[in-house]
This record gives structure tokens, C-alpha cells and sequence, in this order.
């Protein structure tokens, strides 16, 4: 674990002399742990440093994170388990959770948001349903006993198939069976000034019909769109069009005064073979075409004025997820550190075998770096790779412009600025 510690280390070094902001103040990631080979949340913390994340949310409130990042300034949503969703609207039980989980932090971890319940209405358990909304009030009304309000507030995320209707964007409505959940979710909304989130994936739309719906479209890509016949506005891909659904149908049960935002959004690096699109080239796309958006506070065409706000998912391949595997491959970065996409102004480039560089059995993952992203941190190209018999084997190496190079591990990662 040593080793690990000081590549990190070497690495927010080298990142902080170069000057480098890799994602920027908008981008928060969700950082689930389903998995068995995750670094300790205290090494996530100087992983991120570097990267100028400054939101992270969780989908419990794991202490061990929370006093990890005490004193940065990396805000957190926590969150509260579909499971608790019956006890929390028992106000004593209420109280005993926030004082457990969430004002033992307060005054070291900037915890911003409480998210009560996950994607609640992707079950078919019409009875969770129904715990929701009050789950969510009690929760609020301790945090007012408490003095918190002002400094927390209390949402919960949703699937975008509540979703019955989204094109065109302007037609979005609710599905007929939650209309008469949302109705008041919403005005629990617009009484606390707080977001309606939406787990949104372009990619899920693309798997199902990949011959009608443009690749290019979903990717953020140059594509010819599409133009509301309702309101004339164009869409040039459609996590906006999303968006503007979700707002539409908002709108169409009385509300113009909740904002909406992403809690997730990503694109797999691998998948099942039915799953299309999955592929680590099309993820690299989606998420630097989206970090583009974001750092250009771009708001959706009905709500131009408005920035997106997004989380994307996720921060870790998580192996242990159930499901097909596109479920375990949303991570930005491997499990033992390194981010294998390419964000913003650095370029991490995998090889495999990692044979000594150059060489000429090396075999090339992806494409080689372009000519204008050549200008190699310090003195040389670094190499991090990992012989993951180990969880805590973490081994790096520097190859210098003489082509002298150290001895390596199964796969390298090649940075570039």
C-alpha cells in the first residue's frame, strides 16, 4: 500500500507543477462501492486531488469516506438505502439517523444533500412507493429540529423511466402510474427549494434500437439532431432532449419552479454482446464531449439560461454489481487508481503487454495519442501498472527520453498533457 501512496502522491505532483485541471468545479462523479478490490476511501482522496473533483455522492453515508475527505472541499451527497425508507418516516428513527450519519461529519465534511431512496419507482413495489414521500418529509423536518436545513436538503433520484412519453421533448409526460407519487414529491420540491434528480443514459436507448437512433446523437458527436415540432428548438444529442422531457412533464402537472438535475449518467467501456455500443472507444466520447458541456455551462435548449448539472457514473469499475456486464464497467478508473479514459488536457493510454517501451511485441488498446498531445509530464512518460494477485501490488516506472526503461507489470498507462 506504500507504493500506492507515493505514486499517488508523484502523480498530484506532477499534475499540480503541470497546471492541469482535468474534469473542473462541475463535475461530480458518483462513488459506489459495490466491489471487493477498491482502494481505502483516505487513497481516493489524494487520487482526486489532482482531478479538481468537487462532488461526490454516495449512495449511503460509509464514514470511513466521509472522514476521509474531512477538510477538502469536496462536497457529498449521502444517501439513505430503499431499504430504511419505512423507518425513516418514523420521525424517532429519523433523528437517529441523521445524528449517526450525518452531524458527527458536519463540521469537517462539507455534506451538501440527503438522498432518500434510489430509483424507488424501477420496483414494482407499489408499497415502497408509498414510503417515499413521507420518508423524505421526516428526514427534512429533522434536519429543521436540528437547525440543518439551511445546509442540507433532502431529495431522491429517479430513473427516467418514470418517464412515459419523452419525444418530442416538449410532450414529455409522466407514466400514468406515478403521476399521482409525483404530484406531491413535486411540491415537497418546490416547498424546500430543493432538485428533482434523474438518472439519465442515452446509452440505454442506443442498446435498444441502435438501427434508429444515431450513434453520433447519443455521443455528443456532430449529427444533424433533431428540432422540436412543438417549439422549433434543436437537439444535438439526447441527454438534453432528456432533460427537457423531464421538465416538460414537471411542467405539465402544475410546476415551472423545480429544478432539474442528473444524479447519474455514463457509458460503459464494456458490455454484454447484445449490449451495443459498449465499448471503451464510445465511452471516452460521451464522457469528454459531456466534461466539454459542462465546462462551457451549457444549458439545455428549453432551458438555455439554466447549466446542466450532472453526476456522473461512476467513479470505480465495480466487480461484485449484478446484472449484465456493462454493470460493472461505468468506471472512470481501474481499482487500483488509474484513470483509463481520456478527460480533458491528459491522455492516459493503455498497453498491453507492458513489454518495455518502445517495443516492438507491444500491442496498442486504443489509439495512439495525437501530435498536438505529445508534451510528456516532466521528464519522461510514466508508466503505472499492476499485477492484481495483490489488491495493495501497485508498481510504476518511468521511461526517459533516452529510451532507457524500468521494469514493469502486466499493463501500462501512458500520460500525456
Amino acid at each position: 500500500m506504500a507504493t500506492y501512496s507515493v505514486h499517488l502522491r508523484l502523480l498530484f505532483l506532477l499534475l499540480t507543477l503541470s497546471g492541469v485541471q482535468v474534469l473542473g468545479a462541475g463535475f461530480g462523479i458518483n462513488y459506489g462501492q459495490i466491489a471487493d478490490n477498491l482502494p481505502s476511501p483516505s487513497s481516493v482522496s489524494v487520487m482526486l486531488q489532482p482531478l479538481d473533483v468537487s462532488r461526490l455522492k454516495l449512495y449511503d453515508a460509509n464514514p470511513k469516506v466521509l472522514q476521509a475527505f474531512s477538510n477538502s472541499s469536496v462536497e457529498f451527497i449521502v444517501g439513505i438505502g430503499n431499504g430504511y425508507l419505512q423507518d425513516m418516516a418514523d420521525p424517532v428513527k429519523a433523528q437517529n439517523w441523521v445524528q449517526q450519519n450525518l452531524q458527527p461529519y458536519l463540521a469537517q465534511t462539507k455534506i451538501t444533500c440527503i438522498s432518500v431512496g434510489n430509483e424507488v419507482f424501477m420496483t414494482n413495489d407499489t408499497q415502497m412507493w408509498s414510503y417515499l414521500l413521507p420518508a423524505m418529509k421526516t428526514v427534512y423536518n429533522t434536519l429543521v429540529n436540528l437547525g440543518l436545513d439551511k445546509q442540507v436538503i433532502v431529495t431522491t433520484a429517479h430513473p427516467f423511466t418514470i418517464i412515459g412519453d419523452s419525444y418530442p421533448p416538449s410532450s414529455g409526460t409522466f407514466r400514468q402510474d406515478v403521476i399521482e407519487y409525483m404530484q406531491p414529491i413535486l411540491d415537497f420540491h418546490s416547498q424546500t427549494k430543493s432538485p428533482f434528480l434523474i438518472n439519465a443514459y442515452p446509452f440505454f436507448a442506443y442498446k435498444d434500437n441502435p438501427d434508429q437512433i444515431p450513434l453520433d446523437y447519443v455521443l455528443f458527436q456532430p449529427n444533424q439532431g433533431m428540432t422540436d415540432p412543438n417549439t422549433n428548438l434543436h437537439y444535438d444529442n439526447m441527454l438534453y432532449a432528456q432533460v427537457d422531457a423531464v421538465y416538460s412533464a414537471i411542467k405539465a402537472i402544475g410546476h415551472t419552479d423545480v429544478e432539474v438535475k442528473i444524479s447519474e449518467t455514463g457509458w460503459p467501456s464494456k458490455g454484454d454482446p447484445n449490449e451495443v455500443g459498449s465499448t471503451l472507444q464510445n465511452a471516452e466520447l460521451y464522457h469528454n464531449n459531456l466534461l466539454n458541456r459542462i465546462q462551457q455551462k451549457q444549458g439545455t435548449p428549453a432551458k438555455p439560461s439554466v447549466p446542466i448539472d450532472i453526476y456522473v457514473f461512476a467513479l470505480f469499475n465495480e466487480n461484485l454489481k449484478p446484472g449484465p456486464t456493462s454493470e460493472r464497467n461505468y468506471g472512470l478508473f481501474y481499482p487500483n487508481g488509474i484513470l483509463y479514459l481520456q478527460l480533458g488536457d491528459i491522455r492516459f493510454s493503455i498497453l498491453d503487454p507492458c513489454l518495455g517501451y518502445p517495443n516492438s511485441g507491444e500491442r496498442r488498446r486504443d489509439k495512439q495519442p495525437k501530435s498536438n498531445t505529445t508534451n510528456r509530464i516532466a521528464t519522461g512518460r510514466f508508466f503505472i501498472g499492476s499485477v492484481r494477485q495483490n489488491p495493495s501490488e501497485v508498481a510504476y516506472f518511468v521511461h526517459a527520453p533516452s529510451g532507457d526503461a524500468l521494469t514493469c507489470s502486466a499493463c501500462c498507462f501512458e500520460i500525456y498533457l
